[in-house]
């Protein structure tokens, strides 16, 4: 068992989460049920899932967990460039979160490969 909130992967993935929540609150509100409500999810999906598996009994099960956590990155990454194409988000600001989001599958993917 790890102590998640010690981990940096976990750190930052829990700031970009914040930050999504903050980016979202100013999309138009006929989306709130829509993009916004997805985005939120894969941003709480990330930092979710690398908290639970930190806490499972095994470097396997974590390992799953971090894999989980990397689609829904994925997922939100995704998010972002829609969101952007559709001038929810701008550019200079999608493209930061963006890199932040690449910056912390680089990290996850690295955690991964340690636990194997």
């Amino acid at each position: 068992m790890h102590n998640f909130q010690k981990l940096k992967v976990w750190q930052e993935a829990l700031e970009i989460s914040v930050s999504i929540f903050e980016l979202t609150r100013n999309f138009p509100k006929d989306e709130l049920y829509g993009l916004t409500s997805q985005m939120r999810r894969s941003a709480v999906s990330v930092v979710s899932n690398i908290a639970e598996g930190a806490g499972r009994n095994s470097n396997g099960e974590f390992n799953q967990f971090l894999g989980m956590a990397v689609g829904s990155s994925f997922e939100l990454e995704t998010q972002l460039i829609i969101s952007e194409r559709l001038n929810y988000c701008p550019s200079d600001i999608c493209e930061q979160l963006r890199k932040r989001l690449q910056q912390n599958q680089k990290m996850t993917y690295k955690l991964k490969s340690s636990l194997s």
